[in-house]
Order: C-alpha cells, then structure tokens, then sequence
C-alpha cells in the first residue's frame, strides 16, 4: 500500500482541475470538520454514497452554522437492509441529483481542513470514489479518527487482554453526549464533532475515561481503528 504522505505528493502533481489545488493548502488555524456518509451498503466498490453531512470545529466550539447536508441520487439500487438502518428509501432520493452536482461545494466546504469521522476511512473511500474521477485526485485531508481517539482516552493505559467497546454507542455513553437520531448524516456528523471536542478537552487536561470491569467486547468493524 502506497504511504498517504507519498500519494498525496503525487495527487498535488498530478491533479486534473487545477482550480482545486487548494485542497492542498493548510486550512484556518485549529479547525476541523467532522464528516459523515450514508450509503446504499458498506462494499466500497458497488455501494453509492446517498447523503453527506459535514460540520465545521474551530477550536473547542462547534460551528453549528456552518454546515454542509446533501443528499443524492445514487445509481445503486436501495437494499432493504440498508433502508432499514438509514430509512431513506429509493422514492425519497430519485429526485434529488447525483453526486458530481454537490462534489464542488462539498469540496469549497471543507478545503484542507484535518477530516475528523468514526471509522472515517469507509467516508473517505467512499467519496474518493467519486472524487478521483471529477477533480484526478483523491482527498489529501489529513484524518482524524474518533475511535482512536477514545481508545487512547480509555483503553490506552489498560492491561493486556482487557474487552475493548469502540462502538458508536459505548463512545456516546461514556462522554455523556446525548444520543441524536442515527444513522442520519448530519446528526452522526454532528454527534462526532461533539465526540471530538469532549476527547480532545480530556487530552488537553490528561484526564482518562474510566473502565468497568465488566465490558463486553463489541467493535462492530473487527478491529482497532488506527490514528492516520
């Protein structure tokens, strides 16, 4: 696998729309943007992106009016597994336009900015999916994810063998944030940035999240997500 620091430096020399190169560019001074997808499944490659939420951090305060929400027109058909997790169904999307349409203001919106999500790397995949065939490049944001965040937090001290939880869920629970309606862009974009802000509070004042004794293992992507 190419190294993101390599990739990005051959994506600044080659990338296609030149009036895009500054995503490139270091964005303001200690802001983020959280970022969520919802799509028709989880298979990078045959699965379409259906909305976007996103919502600019400055700091420790969460821009709440700065805010990008999309919806699109997939090309994938609607399966029901996946209604039944975003409830949007294919008659509430067939109206709205595909994703090239929303790619430029999206990309205006979140600039060089850091990209901060839970398991952030299936959001990233996804739009780059879409985003290397407009502009010849993929995003080069830097990534920031949150259940690396929390497990340093948490389990970052532990003994071995220790359960370890990373699920959206035991996160939300555990920085005492108030649970949104899931598994809706915006809301889980937002609920992330609330998520970010608390961890990183907790860093800056070396505070830890205590443990139960009792936790049940339950990371619902197999494994430790990595800080990139």
């Amino acid at each position: 696998m190419i190294p993101r620091a390599i990739k990005r430096l051959f994506h600044q020399a080659s990338i296609g729309d030149q009036s895009y190169r500054f995503m490139f560019k270091r964005g303001p001074e200690d802001e983020v943007v959280a970022i969520d997808c919802e799509t028709t499944g989880l298979n990078v490659r045959t699965d379409d992106i259906i909305s976007i939420g996103a919502i600019k951090i400055r700091g420790n305060r969460i821009l709440t009016s700065e805010r990008f929400e999309g919806f699109v027109r997939p090309d994938a058909s609607m399966r029901t597994d996946a209604i039944k997790i975003h409830r949007l169904r294919q008659v509430d999307v067939e109206h709205q336009a595909p994703i090239r349409k929303l790619l430029p203001d999206f990309l205006h919106f979140v600039g060089g900015r850091p990209l901060v999500g839970y398991y952030v790397d299936f959001d990233i995949a996804m739009l780059d999916k879409y985003i290397l065939p407009f502009i010849g490049i993929e995003l080069p944001n830097p990534r920031i994810e949150i259940s690396s965040l929390y497990y340093e937090r948490k389990y970052g001290d532990a003994p071995p063998n220790i359960s370890i939880d990373l699920s959206f869920s035991a996160i939300l629970a555990d920085l005492e944030i108030p649970s949104l309606p899931q598994h809706d862009a915006f809301n889980d974009a937002l609920m992330t940035a609330m998520m970010y802000v608390t961890l990183r509070d907790k860093k800056q004042r070396g505070t830890r999240i205590p443990r139960s004794n009792s936790q049940a293992a339950t990371d619902p992507f197999g494994g430790q997500a990595i800080l990139a």
